[in-house]
């Protein structure tokens, strides 16, 4: 039901403590966006709540605001107007006993000096005398969505009102920018695509939250066209997590109708944005049906992509969700198809933080995952370069690695030797106390031959009982001197084989000088393995150097 200049009845405000953030007020639209205050003030009004949003179809609309004073004093209150900061300009008509006495206009392109601004909000004193009426007229303007918001309060519940509020979006915009750091952090460790596209859309979520909430306005003090501009986060949110889903379950490759889909929603999101670069109150007013369609068709693929078996769809799943159910809310208050109230009105904000977290998550399982593979593989490179039975490096290993480090030693002039060892009588080893015996052998003598090398030199074992070392930066003369030490600790040593029996070992050792400038590492094995075979014929447990 409309009626002729009001909507709501009076609001008494001769209580002793006047905070009103809720009541009701009349409004309509101003299609013709060009009614002057006398015009309007005489125009039907229809009831509404002091908050409330009308979509994008009310880009002006008049509210009347009424308040009565029965009391015996005068009240002096401040209207406040909390979603100031989202406007184009407002302009405020105060009336008593049908005369206009009071009139601010606040265009928000030149509201950071304005007096009636406070963060955001604008204030605007006025009394109301006793026994007498003031009415409000409110013409709001603003560039898509229609946010409307007014509160009546006195003196000392406006200081606490203006000093309290953002807590909450100071609190997610903080998750937010550790999320951000926190995933730096992980770029820098991983290198990896979708750590970059993450902190986009971390960073665009920011900017956008710090924004539609008014935080940027209360911080900076910043207000109208240069500043709505940054609502284009709005196209870039959704487009990073677009792509942020084609790398993370690597759709080009797997999954080739799904990255159809998303490839298609990533142009329609693109060109909403180069829309908006040109005109962005006309890119933002199909904004939240093109989120909605973003919305359901990403949930979708990543249901499909669940269905195919991918293990972090099931997580992102969880976290899109979180943003499906309360942007969908959201997008519901911004067209003005449901009342507001707290997760309304901050639907894509909480929305965005609790999907945040989740692919913070997915990031991280995603890291561990690769991690996992990777130590597999170096495990199978590990396996692969070494002796099962000595843990030594395998004949394989030494030659490919022997033949770099002899390269390396040809540019730098470093000298290079190698020992070949060989365990003296091994066959009878075997023979006489087992193949077990032997391994405990083999497995002993590696130990030695470690303990007595440099940390820097390769040692492996060939095959059988026969044994390599590389000494790089060694001589002929280090090398002898390292086979000598070798030598004495393998001639020291008791090999435990149990059933108390004890075996002693012995071995023989050739030496040889790599010549890198005219061998390779192959050439100056065979010259250690001849000066092996030289320190068994002269009767074993011996080192010999080749000529």
């Amino acid at each position: 039901m409309s009626f002729a200049g009001y909507a709501a009845p009076p609001l008494d405000v001769s209580g002793e403590e006047i905070r009103l953030a809720d009541f009701p007020v009349g409004y309509f639209v101003d299609n013709e966006q060009s009614l002057d205050y006398e015009t309007a003030r005489n125009h039907a009004f229809e009831p509404a709540n002091s908050t409330a949003t009308l979509g994008t179809g009310a880009s002006v609309t008049w509210h009347r605001i009424e308040l009565h004073n029965p009391g015996l004093e005068a009240r002096a209150l401040f209207l406040h107007m909390p979603a100031a900061y989202q406007v184009r300009a407002i302009d405020i008509y105060e009336e008593r006993s049908q005369g206009l006495v009071g009139r601010a206009t606040v265009n928000l392109n030149d509201a950071s000096d304005n007096p009636l601004m406070y963060r955001g909000t604008i204030v605007y004193p006025f009394s109301v005398p006793a026994g007498e009426t003031t009415v409000f007229y409110i013409r709001s303007h603003l560039y898509s969505h229609q946010w409307f918001a007014a509160e009546i309060y006195d003196d000392k519940n406006s200081r606490k009102a203006l000093v309290g509020g953002h807590l909450d979006i100071a609190l997610l915009v903080g998750m937010m920018m550790a999320l951000v750091f926190y995933n730096g952090l992980l770029y820098f460790a991983t290198s990896k695509k979708e750590n970059i596209l993450y902190s986009l859309y971390l960073i665009s979520g920011v900017i956008w939250i710090a924004l539609s909430y008014g935080l940027l306005a209360k911080a900076f003090n910043v207000y109208g066209d240069a500043v709505f501009i940054l609502n284009l986060s709005v196209f870039t949110m959704p487009i990073f997590l677009v792509l942020f889903m084609m790398v993370i379950f690597e759709t080009r490759g797997f999954y080739v109708t799904e990255h159809r889909i998303l490839k298609g929603l990533l142009v329609l999101l693109i060109a909403g944005f180069c829309y908006g670069l040109f005109d962005i109150e006309g890119a933002l007013i199909p904004a939240s049906t093109l989120a909605a369609l973003m919305m359901v068709v990403t949930f979708s693929v990543s249901l499909s992509i669940l269905r195919k078996g991918h293990p972090l769809a099931k997580f992102f799943l969880v976290g899109h969700s979180f943003f499906v159910v309360f942007n969908g809310l959201a997008v519901l208050f911004y067209k003005g198809l449901i009342e507001p109230n707290y997760l309304n009105s901050r639907g894509v904000g909480i929305g965005i933080v609790l999907e945040a977290i989740t692919l913070a998550f997915i990031i991280s399982y995603r890291i561990k995952v690769l991690e996992d593979i990777r130590a597999q593989q170096d495990e199978l490179k590990r396996q692969a370069a070494t002796d099962p039975l000595t843990q030594l490096y395998n004949r394989r290993f030494f030659m490919t690695e022997g033949e770099c480090l002899v390269q390396q030693a040809r540019t730098t002039g470093e000298q290079v030797s190698v020992i070949a060892l060989d365990i003296d009588h091994f066959k009878a080893v075997n023979d006489t106390y087992g193949h077990h015996a032997g391994d405990l052998v083999l497995k002993d003598m590696a130990g030695i031959f470690q303990k007595f090398s440099r940390d820097r030199d390769l040692v492996a074992r060939f095959g059988g009982e026969e044994f390599m070392i590389l000494l790089p930066g060694a001589d002929h003369v280090e090398a002898e001197g390292c086979a000598e030490r070798i030598r004495q600790g393998v001639e020291k040593h008791v090999v435990e084989v149990g059933n108390g029996v004890s075996i002693r070992i012995t071995v023989s050792m050739g030496v040889a000088q790599v010549n890198s400038a005219a061998e390779s590492v192959e050439d100056a094995t065979e010259r250690a393995d001849k000066a092996l075979y030289d320190a068994k014929a002269e009767g074993r447990n011996r080192v010999c150097s080749a000529a």
